[in-house]
């Protein structure tokens, strides 16, 4: 009877023990809004914004032209052949399967530019919140960005710390 004592509070300790060591320490911090303070990414921002305002500059160039022509060939159809008419036609169809490329263009370089802008902030935040965390001992970091997850946010929030991290 002593022995089995014994070992049921063996078993307990054990099993406390093993509780206590899995538990974890969990923090949050919203990534978006942390990406959103950062001086790099309001800069990278305003690049691509300028960039967004080219392509599209260019591209309503492009379509003013086309309506011009348009008008121009609609003004001048009664008046020649209707093989002309027909080139015309082409001619405009071709102008405008360019703009379509074009503008299909303009996004995918968008997104590349995005993403070359991007990434290094993104590494950036990334590598503070990590040495932030270990610093303070938590073995995860959730992140707390709107549809990120997170429900319920009591536990400690690294924002402030890693802004700090990051001198700002």
């Amino acid at each position: 009877m002593k022995n089995v004592r014994k070992l049921v509070v063996a078993v307990v300790l054990i099993a406390t023990t093993g509780f206590v060591n899995a538990q974890s320490k969990v923090a949050h911090i919203n990534v978006q809004e942390l990406l959103g303070a950062m001086p790099e990414m309001k800069s990278a921002q305003a690049e691509l914004k300028k960039l967004q305002e080219t392509y599209r500059a260019d591209l309503e160039s492009s379509m003013t032209e086309l309506k011009n022509k348009l008008t121009q060939y609609q003004n001048e159809a009664s008046s020649i052949s209707k093989e002309e008419n027909e080139k015309r036609a082409l001619e405009l169809q071709g102008f405008e399967r360019n703009i379509q490329e074009a503008e299909a263009s303009a996004m995918q370089e968008m997104q590349k530019k995005q993403a070359e802008l991007f990434a290094p902030i993104t590494e950036k935040a990334k590598v503070a919140i990590e040495k932030v965390a270990a610093a303070q001992g938590f073995d995860y970091v959730i992140d707390a960005s709107q549809g990120g997850g997170l429900i319920v946010a009591k536990g400690k929030d690294l924002l402030p710390e890693v802004k700090q991290e990051l001198g700002f």
